[in-house]
């Protein structure tokens, strides 16, 4: 199976595993005399099965994510925390810029007037290079994925 197939595989399964708790949720109580829709003790069981299986196939994801080279220098885990780091950035600097945009409105001269201490087009052309990076990043690491074995 190839690394790529796990994380979708993965996705599937948490997926399922939410889907299992409302189902649960859904039959744990009922009005007495009635029976539930479904067993909640299978469910339970299913839900569990499902768990054990789900963190075997991410520790598998895991170690192949940290023995497998990205670059010279860099894991696939090395890779996805770079992006993940540039992508936290990003965010965070377009929060910043968007607070500075804010438009001020004064309603009379006696009011505080508010000024910006950034630059938001620097800032913004920031924001755009390190979403680049990113994706560019993301995309590598996509392609990789379908190149590996999952170990």
């Amino acid at each position: 199976m190839k690394l790529a197939e796990a994380l979708i595989l993965r996705k599937e399964m948490q997926e399922k595993a939410i889907y299992l708790e409302n189902r649960i949720k859904n039959n744990i109580n009922g009005q007495e005399g009635e029976k539930p829709f479904e067993d909640p003790v299978k469910l339970i069981s299913e839900f569990k099965d499902l768990q054990k299986d789900l963190t075997t196939l991410i520790q598998r994801i895991n170690k192949t994510n940290a023995e497998t080279k990205f670059s010279k220098n860099m894991t696939i885990a090395d890779a996805i925390v770079e992006r993940d780091g540039l992508n936290k950035i990003s965010t965070s600097l377009r929060s910043f810029a968007n607070t500075a945009s804010e438009i001020q409105i004064r309603y009379s001269l006696s009011e505080i007037k508010q000024v910006c201490y950034i630059d938001v087009p620097k800032l913004q052309k920031e924001i755009d290079e390190i979403g680049k990076k990113s994706r560019e990043l993301d995309t590598e690491i996509q392609s990789l994925n379908w190149n590996v074995d999952l170990l």
